[in-house]
Formats: structure tokens, sequence, C-alpha cells
């Protein structure tokens, strides 16, 4: 049996417990590195958690030190031994300021597909425990446009795209967007898109960063975008990213702050039609490595 055989039966194997209704995922994305993306995947855990939200950071590569290093707690485990050393879902949590959580991807996501099918049953159900720990999932990609990163991008339900003014990330922002919508197993249709402007310094500028992307997106990939919020560069932000701080605990009254908590609370109340089932972690893991097998 080869193993796209394997990983499609994986999928047949979905205990009851994965068809249930999880926590609603998140995947944050970018065409490039250096636009912020862990410090928003980071800032706006920290406002669900003060929304009462139960709320989970997850690798899906191996550059989470960033949320390592905001948060100042240093996983002692990660999905490696998960996988590897029988360590469970509740060893490989790390838990940062206000007990939110987050798992470091550890071999990454491009390793996912050498997995033995016994060693991905074993992951898809332990992930599934997630839905029993957290309201909500944010996924922390590699940024660029690599195979492994855009076929985790995907299998994601619900996808935030993160880009600042500047023309080489609006013109890399494009690039992934090009690459997911011309890849005919993309569920163009179904899939939730959110814009996210960050490092702006007006108002006018976040909202033509996103007029920007929905244009060329609408014009030439016949597809839609919505959006989510920006974020201002004020001097406390510059402040928080300099020393490696996470701005909502330092600063949360900063008008950056105020801008995390603008977004999530559009985020946690945007539930629409276009959003499916929730059904976790497990089930992206699942997308994904069917993915990677066929």
């Amino acid at each position: 049996m080869d193993q796209a055989e394997q990983l499609r039966n994986v999928v047949k194997l979905r205990s009851e417990g994965l068809q249930k209704r999880g926590a609603r995922v998140v995947t944050i994305t970018s065409g490039k590195g250096g636009v912020g993306k862990s410090n928003i995947a980071v800032n706006m855990a920290v406002w669900m958690k003060k929304m009462g939200k139960r709320v989970i950071i997850f690798d899906a590569d191996l550059g989470l030190a960033n949320v390592e290093v905001m948060f100042g707690a240093v996983p002692q485990y990660n999905l490696s031994d998960l996988i590897y050393n029988g360590k469970s879902i509740q060893e490989i949590i790390t838990l940062g300021p206000m007990g939110i959580g987050f798992v470091s991807g550890g071999l990454g996501i491009a390793g996912l597909s050498d997995l033995s099918k016994d060693q991905i049953v074993y992951l898809v159900h332990s992930l599934a425990e997630l839905n029993e720990l957290a309201d909500f999932i944010i996924v922390d990609t590699g940024a660029g446009i690599s195979d492994s990163v855009l076929e985790f991008v995907m299998a994601s339900p619900e996808i935030l795209l993160i880009s600042t003014p500047e023309p080489s990330s609006l013109t890399d922002a494009y690039s992934l967007l090009k690459a997911l919508y011309r890849n005919p197993i993309f569920p163009k249709e179904q899939a939730k898109i959110s814009v996210v402007a960050n490092r702006v310094n007006t108002t006018e500028e976040g909202e033509a960063v996103f007029s920007k992307l929905d244009s060329v997106v609408t014009q030439f990939l016949k597809g839609k975008l919505e959006f989510l919020g920006m974020v201002p560069q004020d001097q406390a932000m510059e402040y928080a990213v300099r020393n490696q701080k996470v701005i909502s605990l330092e600063k949360p009254n900063a008008a950056s702050s105020k801008a995390f908590e603008a977004l999530t609370q559009n985020y946690v109340n945007n539930e629409n039609k276009r959003i499916p089932i929730h059904q976790g972690i497990a089930q992206l893991m699942i997308q994904f490595l069917s993915r990677k097998g066929s």
C-alpha cells in the first residue's frame, strides 16, 4: 500500500470524536517574512483570552521561536516528542502568559508527510483532544509560498493574510493568493480569506492595502477577500517589537493594542455562513496529509 492510499485510509478512520464540532481554527500566513505574522498571532491570542475564550497557538513550521521569546516560555516538548517519544498532547502544550497554550512544531509541517500510517493516526487523534481544550486555535505557518506552506493553507477553513503597505509585501501577498486560487484543488468557493493590514500609519493606508489586494483578486483570480482590520505602527508597538514583548500585555491601552482588540473582536464575532462546521485542528491535519499523499 502506497502512502497516498494510507492517507486516504486515515480519513476513513475518523472517530466519532473527530466529527463533533471542534475548535475554530484560523491559519495566519503571509507572502513573505518580516510582516509581523507571529506578533499578530500572540496579540490576538491575548485578546481572545481577555474575552474569556480558551486559545492555543499551534506552530505549523519551525518559526515559533518568536512566540516563545515574546511569551518568555521555552517549550520542554514539541510535536516531534508527541509523534516519536510517546508524549501526550497535554505534555507538549507550553503555557504562556494568562494561561495561553502553544504547541511547538518541532519537525515542521514538511516532515509530516514522511510519517507512517500508525504515526498519522496517533497524531490525528491526539490533536483531536485539543477540541476539548480550546475554543480557538491560531495556526502560525511559515512565510512564503513553498509547497508545504501552500498545502497547509489550502487545507485551512479560515485564512488570515497579513500584509504591510510596502509594495514588496503587497506583491508577495498577491503571489501567495495567485498560487492558491490557481491550484485546482483549492476550495475557493468555501475558503474564507481575511486580510489584516499591519504597520499602517493611517486608516486610509490600511484600507488601501485591502483595496489593492481585493481588486486584483477580484479582477484576475475571480476570488473574494474580506477585510478584518488594521494595526498601526505606533511608538509603543515599535518598542514592543524591538524588545520582543507582547504589546497587548505591556501596554493594553496603546493605539496598537486597541487595534488588536478590535480586529480580534471582529474575528471572534464575524462567524458567518462562509465558515464550515468547526472540526478542529485534527480535521485540518487530515486535509493537509491527504493532499501531501495524493
